[in-house]
């Protein structure tokens, strides 16, 4: 399943659904993963990329993993997550759609409606990040488009404040997957984070996309990182597993995020091609356990 499809048939279900259950003792899981982690690296994945392994076996094997959050997961989800003791890393539920964001003004009201909403359901069931996205072009100038961006975004931010929410603008790419999306560079999101000027929005960075659109990414990790409050994964070309069949080399991407101080997530965001979907995800956090 794509991600916008997966979105756009999860993410709006999530709406108004509050009740999360207390954590509960972990039950006992399958060692057939088992992976012995360094812990320097905070490790995350995002649940759509897996999304034909039911949930509950999924998050089992998370734990095996020495996994200990997933991305892209909103209220409906999250019961379930603590009952197996992962953490929600980036939370989604208030966004229209990928192609309809903060850019255009005609999107503010039912966008201020639901993150005034869905924040309070962040910060209560104990979570940070919250996604939101710039939306289509369709013809706008990028600089009409980041002032409408931060002119709606700035209405939600007194609340994402308040209740220490982060919301945090994912920067995708336009060349292959996302046609015509705006936020597509990481020194127009910089730019936005300065508009803004609140420590309570930031940048996810993709690296996926990021390379397809500008590379440097290790440059602009360092160069950039006071504005990113998160990263995914993904091999390029492809977004297929992280390993020796693409370009990237994720050793040194790791290291370098390492070395600018980040204690956040890095959420694995490859779709994989092995029968064994798991043993791939084993592979990839293997790869960035530096």
């Amino acid at each position: 399943m794509e991600r916008r499809k997966f979105l756009g048939t999860s993410a709006v279900a999530s709406l108004g659904l509050v009740a999360c259950q207390a954590k509960a003792a972990i039950p006992t899981v399958d060692q057939k993963y088992f992976t012995k982690l360094k812990e320097n690296i905070n490790h995350s994945v995002c649940r759509w990329c897996y999304e034909k392994i039911p949930m509950e076996e999924f998050l089992k094997n998370l734990n095996s993993l020495g996994i200990k959050a997933m991305d892209l997961t909103g209220p409906e989800d999250w019961p379930l997550m603590k009952k197996y003791g992962i953490h929600a890393s980036m939370c989604w539920g208030a966004e229209i759609s990928l192609t309809e964001g903060w850019n255009d003004p005609k999107f503010h009201n039912v966008l201020i409606a639901n993150y005034t909403r869905v924040i309070p359901l962040v910060a209560e069931a104990g979570y940070t990040n919250l996604i939101c996205f710039s939306g289509n072009r369709n013809g706008m100038d990028d600089a009409e488009g980041l002032k409408n961006c931060a002119e709606g975004i700035k209405k939600i931010m007194p609340l994402a404040e308040k209740h220490g929410i982060i919301i945090q603008m994912e920067l995708l790419n336009s060349k292959v997957d996302h046609e015509d999306y705006m936020c597509d560079h990481t020194v127009w999101g910089v730019e936005l984070c300065k508009a803004i000027a609140s420590d309570n929005f930031k940048l996810l960075y993709d690296i996926y996309h990021m390379q397809i659109m500008e590379g440097d990414v290790i440059r602009n990790i360092r160069e950039y990182h006071r504005y990113i409050g998160h990263y995914h994964t993904g091999g390029n070309p492809g977004r297929n597993e992280i390993n020796e069949t693409q370009e990237l080399y994720y050793p040194a991407i790791m290291k370098a995020i390492l070395e600018t101080g980040y204690k956040g997530y890095v959420a694995q965001e490859f779709i994989p091609t092995w029968d064994d979907k798991l043993a791939a995800l084993k592979e990839g956090v293997t790869i960035c356990d530096i």
